[in-house]
C-alpha cells in the first residue's frame, strides 16, 4: 500500500511526502541534540554510526543500484584516510583536504573501474579482494610516505581556525557530511545517470540495447561510490587518530558488505539501517561475552564468525534486509484487518530491481 504521486512536484520531491519531511526533521533535531544528552563515549560510538553510514551509501550505489560487488572497499576507505592526513601534515586546510581526499579515492576507483570492465559476480568480487589487498601492502611498504607498520598520526582538522578535536565537533563533522552524501545519492538517483546505473543493474544486456554505454556508466559508478567511501575514511581518520594499514584489510571491507547486505540492496535507507546494525554490534558482543555458555565468548575471530553467519542467514531468509522488513511491517499496519497471509510471499521475478523492492 503505497500513495500515489499525482503531480511533478510529488515526484520531484526528495522526501516523498510531507508527513516524511516533518518524521525526517526530527530525525534530524534529534541527532542535532545526541551531544547535549549523552556523554562523550556514547557521542563517539554515534560518530562511528554516522561514518559507517557514509561508507555503506557509498557501497549502495555500486552494489545495490548497480550490481556490482565489491570485496576490497575498505581500500577506498584507506586511500581517504590517508590522503587526508598527509594533504593536512603537508599544510593543506581541511577545508580542501577532505573533498581532495575523496577526489583522490574517486581516481583510485576509475583505476580499478577500467580494468574490470568486462567482469561480474564472483569475478568482480574477487579482482576487488585483490585490489584491496595490494592497498594495504603497499601501505605496508611505503614507508616515507605512509608511515609503514609504524603507522601514521593524523593532524587535528580545523575549519575557520577553529579546532575539531572533542568527539562532538568529529560527531557534528561526519553529520554534515552525511547529509551532503545522502543529498548527493538521492540527486543521483533521479538524474539520467541513476536510471542508468538501475539498468545495468537489471540486466546489461537490455541496458545495452537501449543505448546505455556500459563502460562509461560502470566507471562513474565505482569512481563515484570510492569518492563517497573515501570522504568516509578522511572522517574515519580523524575517528581514530592514528592510521594504520592492517586496519582497512579483509574485515573491514565484509563489515562494509555486510552493512548494504543487512540493511538491504537497491535502499539508502538499508544503507543506515545496516550501519547502525554493523557499528553497534561490536559493542553488543563485548557486552554478553563473558556470559556466553561453553567458552564460545573467548574463542578467537568471534566477531568475523558471527558477522558470517549473520550475513549468510540474511541472504537466505531475509533477502530484502531490515529495510524489508521495515517496509513489509510498515504495510502490515497501514493494511490491517485486511492483511493476508500471502501478502509478502516470494514470486518469481525477471527483473532485479522488483526482487529488491
Amino acid at each position: 500500500m503505497s500513495q500515489l504521486k499525482t503531480s511533478y512536484e510529488q515526484d520531484l520531491s526528495l522526501a516523498g511526502t510531507r508527513s516524511n519531511v516533518v518524521w525526517y526533521g526530527l530525525l534530524l533535531a534529534s541527532l542535532l541534540l545526541v551531544p547535549l544528552a549523552f556523554s562523550e563515549f556514547y557521542v563517539g560510538e554515534m560518530s562511528f554510526v554516522l561514518i559507517y553510514s557514509i561508507a555503506g551509501v557509498g557501497l549502495m550505489l555500486l552494489t545495490g543500484y548497480t550490481g556490482l560487488v565489491s570485496l576490497g572497499h575498505a581500500a577506498f576507505l584507506g586511500i581517504g584516510a590517508y590522503a587526508n592526513a598527509i594533504l593536512l601534515s603537508r599544510g593543506v586546510p581541511f577545508v580542501l583536504s577532505l573533498p581532495l581526499a575523496g577526489l583522490i579515492s574517486a581516481a583510485a576507483g576509475v583505476a580499478i573501474g577500467i580494468p574490470t570492465l568486462r567482469m561480474s559476480g564472483l569475478y568482480l568480487a574477487i579482482a576487488t579482494l585483490a585490489f584491496g589487498s595490494i592497498v594495504v601492502l603497499v601501505g605496508e611498504k611505503w614507508h616515507g610516505l605512509t608511515g609503514g607498520f609504524d603507522g601514521l598520526p593524523v593532524p587535528t582538522p580545523s575549519i575557520l581556525g577553529i579546532a575539531v578535536e572533542e568527539p562532538t565537533g568529529i560527531y557534528y563533522l561526519a553529520l554534515a557530511v552525511l547529509v551532503f552524501v545522502l543529498f548527493v545519492a538521492m540527486n543521483i538517483l533521479r538524474t539520467p545517470l541513476g536510471r542508468a546505473l538501475v539498468a545495468i543493474r537489471d540486466s546489461e544486456i537490455s541496458a545495452q540495447s537501449m543505448g546505455i554505454n556500459l563502460a562509461f556508466y560502470k566507471t562513474v559508478s565505482f569512481a563515484i561510490s570510492a569518492g563517497l567511501t573515501g570522504l568516509a575514511g578522511a572522517l574515519f581518520g580523524h575517528y581514530v587518530r592514528h592510521l594504520a594499514p592492517d586496519s582497512f584489510g579483509i574485515l573491514l571491507s565484509i563489515q562494509l558488505v555486510t552493512i548494504v547486505f543487512i540493511g538491504g540492496l537497491g535502499s539508502l535507507h538499508g544503507a543506515i539501517f545496516g550501519a547502525v546494525f554493523v557499528a553497534l554490534l561490536p559493542q553488543a558482543i563485548a557486552l554478553v561475552r563473558d556470559d556466553l555458555p561453553f567458552g564460545i565468548g573467548q574463542l578467537p575471530g568471534l566477531e568475523p564468525s558471527l558477522f558470517g553467519l549473520i550475513l549468510v542467514l540474511v541472504i537466505m531468509f531475509e533477502p530484502t534486509g531490515i529495510h524489508g522488513r521495515w517496509l513489509k511491517l510498515k504495510r502490515y499496519f497501514l493494511a490491517f484487518p485486511l492483511h493476508q497471509r500471502t501478502s509478502f510471499r516470494r514470486q518469481k521475478s525477471y527483473a532485479k530491481s522488483e526482487r529488491l523492492r
